[in-house]
């Protein structure tokens, strides 16, 4: 029986399957891209400002299962362990496999907002590690002009693509279930730095997305 799919910019879905609840947000239990890819990790971004949450994004963490042979040197972890350990979410952002993340507006902000944010994030990353020359700040300003026109309506997408085969991340926007536009980066320190935004454990930007993330993969390198 062939597998109904339902696609959408650079992602596929299996209709039907029972999706997963992240803040009362759908995710799919699995995306298609080169080949499925399952749910891996969740969470949310948010900020508190005088005693009230204020959630902007939820987040879906998409890896190819043979990440794990690459961890292999953590196996026993705990969860707790596993996310305070910056060297553990290094080693699965250099791992050559596809890593796809699903972002999912909250809060109702205007694109240029969330641009700048990324690109401050990465810029100082960059800048940390010396690694922030011409060619980083060209690739940035690229992502900044994409996402410069847009408004993040609530329930817009944003995805990232990170392919096993090459350096590269391949940026998606859709509000309103229709695609809207899509960026491929190929600076290669940009996109780690953006791998690190999101996946850099400690130093990440959601602390929910990278403990969470960090219980499955405990469980997993257990098996």
């Amino acid at each position: 029986m062939m597998e109904h799919l339902t696609c959408l910019f650079s992602e596929c879905f299996a209709v039907g399957t029972e999706m997963v609840m992240v803040d009362e947000i759908p995710f799919p239990p699995q995306v298609r891209v080169s080949k499925p890819l399952p749910l891996l990790g969740h969470g949310i971004t948010d900020i508190e400002i005088h005693f009230l949450q204020i959630k902007f994004t939820a987040i879906g963490v998409y890896l190819d299962p043979e990440v794990v042979a690459h961890l292999q040197k953590w196996k026993g972890k705990t969860g707790a362990e596993l996310a305070e350990d910056d060297d553990f979410f290094d080693s699965l952002i250099s791992a050559p496999v596809d890593k796809h993340l699903r972002v999912v507006v909250i809060k109702e902000i205007k694109g240029s907002q969330y641009g700048v944010q990324l690109e401050s994030a990465v810029r100082d990353r960059l800048a940390a590690d010396d690694k922030y020359e011409e060619e980083e700040e060209a690739a940035l300003e690229q992502i900044v002009e994409f996402f410069q026109s847009k408004y993040f309506k609530k329930d817009s997408v944003i995805t990232f693509t990170f392919p096993a085969t090459s350096a590269t991340v391949e940026i998606a926007f859709s509000t309103e279930g229709k695609e809207e536009s899509k960026l491929k980066v190929e600076n290669g320190n940009v996109v780690e730095m953006i791998q690190k935004w999101y996946l850099g454990g400690t130093r990440g930007v959601s602390p929910t997305t990278i403990s969470n993330l960090a219980t499955t993969l405990s469980a997993e390198l257990s098996k």
